[in-house]
């Protein structure tokens, strides 16, 4: 069923709120919560009792909280924020603030924690429930209005505890806070199995795509695919004589990277050297999807690259693959990047003619055995790199040209079907996303009445409401 509106409604005196129903009312933090408040239960552990310890990475975007560290008591206090069990804490920094973190606190070791100086900790009184308050943390509205009071630059900006103080909350009587406060509860736990279901749909896709193109561009096509290319379906295999190559057809041939593909790396470029306008520059972001984009590039003076980089300029169909800490991500130069110079840590992959066709080689460098090899390559500590002199001790497995091409073509087309159903699976999770999220706002501003739907066995979200989704994966 869908959901009614209450019985009758009334003007809230705010502006973003509107009409509340009958019997509730709109109040000031300052009168219902405590903001960033001591922990009483802290001050009576003794200094050794181990706590809960909280960074911002454990906790969870709409909810839910790590709680694998700890800490002793008397090692810990000062300069972190204390908490205890049913707390509501809120991030207060962009863009975990945006991005929903925050969390009602349950299962702390010892009832209490210190986590990062980044969290608001709101506590309530007799007049709020904390579950009906940490629904109203993670709505719409309270993120909107609670961005829009941020402070700071840039990276820094925050949320001021002042937000929070001030904000009007909407207040039903504490009954019908219970009474929406478990209608979330069981509704959202419905809508997070969904949403769960369909982002491992997406990595089990995702992980086939990877298979296929590792397995085909070193064994050949599957049968099928093979006798309508007029190949061999069932070629014999020879060892390749590589460990992480393995066994190849037969009739490919097994040689050195560089004896099929030209490859230089872009010059050092220093900052000194950008203009506003000129020759676009690639950076390593400019890599990771089909084409390069220059979205973000930099610029270098004309007369620059003719005196000293003109012949890295980037060529319609080079392929560009990062050296760096991304490696695994091939993009190839379409008309929108080509003349543009490649930063350092990009490196430019020309196919050497009568040996390896571009697009074969593209899904090979896609290839886990490729990654593999690129990351026994790889040396340093904290940005890994490989370059040119590591790419020419690798070694690869080429069919003939006209294999390659079917090959090619094969992936393309199969990738292509993959690609579809994800971007389907990825467009019903955002609409279950933006379903969530309007229904915790619609039922904590009393825009629909969910009292009813309590104690429902099945949540009373309508099926007709919810995106309909993939349910099988392609073999």
């Amino acid at each position: 069923m869908r959901h009614r509106r209450y019985p009758a409604y009334k003007e809230s005196g705010v502006e973003w709120l509107g009409e509340v129903p009958e019997g509730w009312s709109a109040k000031r933090g300052r009168w219902l919560l405590k903001v960033n408040p001591p922990s009483q239960r802290l001050r009576s552990l003794a200094p050794d009792a181990e706590v809960s310890f909280v960074p911002m990475d454990a906790v969870g975007e709409l909810g839910g909280l790590r709680l694998d560290a700890t800490c002793p008591v008397g090692e810990s206090s000062g300069g972190y924020t204390e908490f205890e069990n049913d707390d509501v804490v809120v991030a207060k920094i962009t863009p975990c603030f945006e991005n929903g973190k925050g969390a009602l606190v349950q299962g702390l070791l010892s009832g209490a924690a210190f986590g990062t100086t980044e969290l608001l900790v709101l506590r309530t009184g007799h007049r709020m429930e904390s579950r009906f308050l940490f629904a109203m943390t993670v709505s719409d509205v309270f993120r909107k209005l609670g961005e829009g009071e941020m402070y700071g630059a840039g990276g820094q900006k925050r949320v001021p505890p002042a937000f929070c103080k001030d904000f009007r909350f909407p207040l039903p009587p504490i009954d019908d806070q219970l009474a929406i406060a478990d209608f979330l509860d069981a509704a959202t736990a419905r809508l997070d199995a969904l949403l769960d279901k369909n982002r491992f749909l997406i990595e089990t896709l995702k992980e086939r795509r990877t298979a296929l193109i590792s397995r085909t561009v070193t064994r050949g096509l599957p049968p099928e695919a093979a006798r309508a290319a007029c190949l061999d379906p069932h070629p014999r295999l020879n060892p390749s004589g590589i460990e992480w190559i393995g066994e190849v057809p037969e009739h490919w041939s097994v040689k050195p990277l560089k004896r099929a593909v030209r490859f230089v790396e872009g010059p050092g470029i220093l900052a000194v050297d950008f203009v506003d306008e000129g020759v676009p520059l690639l950076r390593i972001s400019s890599i990771g999807t089909r084409f390069a984009s220059l979205d973000g590039c930099n610029h270098l003076s004309e007369e620059r690259v003719r005196q000293s980089w003109s012949h890295f300029r980037v060529r319609l169909g080079d392929l560009l693959i990062s050296g760096s800490a991304s490696t695994g991500f091939c993009s190839e130069v379409e008309q929108a990047t080509e003349g543009a110079i490649p930063y350092t840590g990009i490196i430019i992959m020309r196919p050497r003619r009568f040996e390896a066709e571009r697009d074969f080689v593209r899904w090979m460098f896609l290839s886990d055995e490729f990654l593999t090899q690129a990351s026994l390559a790889k040396t340093g500590s904290t940005i890994q790199h490989f370059g040119p002199t590591h790419l020419s001790r690798m070694t690869v497995a080429l069919p003939p040209l006209p294999e390659q091409r079917a090959i090619a073509a094969y992936l393309d087309r199969e990738t292509a079907r993959i690609d579809a159903l994800v971007a389907k699976v990825e467009e019903a999770i955002a609409r279950l996303q933006e379903y969530r999220a309007a229904l915790i706002t619609a039922a904590v501003t009393g825009r629909i009445d969910v009292r009813a739907a309590v104690g429902a066995r099945v949540p009373s979200v309508a099926t007709d409401e919810l995106p309909e989704t993939p349910c099988e994966v392609p073999a």
